[in-house]
């Protein structure tokens, strides 16, 4: 791993050559070289960054959104707080670039996929706590994340499923249904279009990486039609 690049890439200088090595080096790298010491996987440093970005996320909510109620904080929180807008930040930093994949997960286009980048970014966040503290987290959310993450990308974000649910619940109008149409692309670059309907009315259309961003894209459509 070049250290500088990546420090460059997030604009802050980093040390520990070895932390950040782990943070980016997948089960399946580790695991094809278990024989060898010092090889350990960045699924520890995972769960780390995953709780400390619960944390200054909802700290970054709190103090943005001063009207807002628990449940409303709460409801954004998740929006940024999960696989596709993770994979999303970590796309954006070119975080693949630095990730190490076993041969197999390689050759199946794991640099590209959406829940191995998004545990990439949570074990990045993990390292960076670990040297920098939790005012070293805030420095890198304050710079290359929160300016992501506008009002119309929080209103618009990953958790549309949830918000086209509750819409159809609140007027009774019946049950969502989810299907995939299309795969295109070869195997290392999928790419899926689903479709969201509504007592036989399509309401959107999406593509993704995944099936489940193909849906929430969908959903973000079907939630604008429904709206008007």
């Amino acid at each position: 791993m070049n250290l500088a690049e990546l420090g460059q890439t997030i604009g802050l200088s980093l040390q520990d050559e070895k932390l950040f090595l782990q943070a980016f080096t997948h089960t399946s790298f580790a695991h094809e070289r278990k024989g060898e010491r010092n090889q350990p996987d960045n699924e520890r440093l995972e769960f780390l960054g995953d709780a400390v970005l619960e944390l200054t996320v909802s700290e970054y909510l709190y103090q943005r959104y001063p009207h807002l109620k628990e449940g409303d904080l709460t409801r954004m929180r998740a929006r940024i707080v999960c696989e596709p807008s993770l994979a999303f930040f970590a796309r954006e930093l070119n975080f693949g670039k630095f990730v190490r994949l076993g041969k197999g997960e390689e050759m199946t286009g794991g640099r590209n996929r959406p829940a191995l980048l998004a545990d990439v970014f949570e074990a990045f966040i993990g390292a960076l706590y670990l040297e920098k503290g939790l005012d070293g987290v805030r420095r890198f959310m304050k710079s290359m994340i929160f300016p992501r993450i506008d009002d119309e990308w929080l209103a618009q974000a990953t958790d549309a499923k949830s918000q086209l649910q509750e819409a159809v619940q609140q007027e009774h109008l019946g049950s969502l249904e989810y299907q995939i149409v299309d795969v295109k692309g070869p195997a290392h670059d999928r790419q899926f279009v689903a479709e969201v309907w509504l007592a036989g009315e399509k309401l959107g259309t999406g593509t993704g990486r995944s099936k489940k961003e193909a849906e929430q894209r969908a959903a973000a459509e079907g939630l604008q039609r429904f709206r008007k």
